[in-house]
């Protein structure tokens, strides 16, 4: 009886020594083995992003809509703006006809249709009640409302004259943007950045690790010639005097 207690003793000892070394191994492996989370880290995205392009628009239905997850609602919210952009642009409709004409299509079929359910089934159509909830009209106006604050900030930051980095890309974005609006009207300009809106992303999305090291090639350069614009030109801008010298 005492050896095999004695043996049965040796037995766990040897299987409590295996355990601790085992777990001694997969600790050192995994001290060894860099996680993912800082291999990630090191891999450059454009915009300096660190979540995927569906969190960059929000994760929603929107985020689903311009990456094409539904592809049956996607193209059908494409086909609309595109009958949109048809009907304002190639055949020239103004706003308030278009309205005036879906109304009188509308009125029209309802009447008729109501007529002839009421002559065939001898009981008056039942035309749903629509109204507009209060909530989804609020959280709307509320986040207009945070937008556009947040604009007014960014707008007086940047012409408080802190940042002359960001003061030149806004006045480089604003002049393309004119150059751009001259060439077309709002409606066309509208139209294309939907498009664009339902087509680069998602494109971007499938290639982006092909597209980011291109793009991080391009970041590089375009900082490598800011230094030489700023030395050359920007810093030969005269200034007024700081706030310490005024101080003193």
């Amino acid at each position: 009886m005492g050896e095999h207690e004695e043996k049965h003793e040796e037995s766990l000892m040897v299987k409590l020594a295996e355990k601790i070394h085992g777990h001694d191994s997969s600790s050192d492996s995994d001290i060894d083995k860099p996680s993912e989370s800082s291999i990630k880290a090191k891999v450059f995205r454009l915009f300096g992003r660190e979540r995927s392009v569906h969190h960059v628009f929000g994760g929603g239905k929107s985020a689903d809509t311009f990456l094409w997850r539904n592809k049956k609602i996607s193209a059908g919210v494409l086909g609309v703006a595109t009958v949109i952009w048809v009907l304002f642009e190639l055949l020239e409709y103004h706003l308030l006809t278009l309205v005036c004409h879906v109304l009188i299509f509308a009125l029209v079929i309802l009447f008729l249709w109501s007529n002839a359910y009421a002559f065939i089934n001898k009981s008056p159509l039942c035309i749903p009640e629509v109204h507009i909830p209060k909530n989804p009209v609020i959280e709307f106006a509320e986040a207009l409302r945070f937008e556009t604050n947040l604009a007014f900030t960014v707008f007086r930051d940047i012409a408080s004259g802190r940042d002359l980095k960001k003061f030149l890309y806004v006045i480089a974005g604003l002049w393309i943007l004119s150059i751009v609006g001259s060439w077309c009207n709002f409606a066309t300009l509208f139209y294309i950045v939907f498009v664009l809106l339902h087509t680069v992303p998602v494109v971007y999305e499938k290639y982006e690790d092909k597209v980011d090291p291109f793009a991080e090639k391009a970041m590089h350069e375009i900082k490598k010639q800011y230094v030489v614009f700023n030395a050359n030109v920007l810093s030969k801008i005269p200034r007024g005097p700081s706030k310490e010298k005024n101080k003193d």
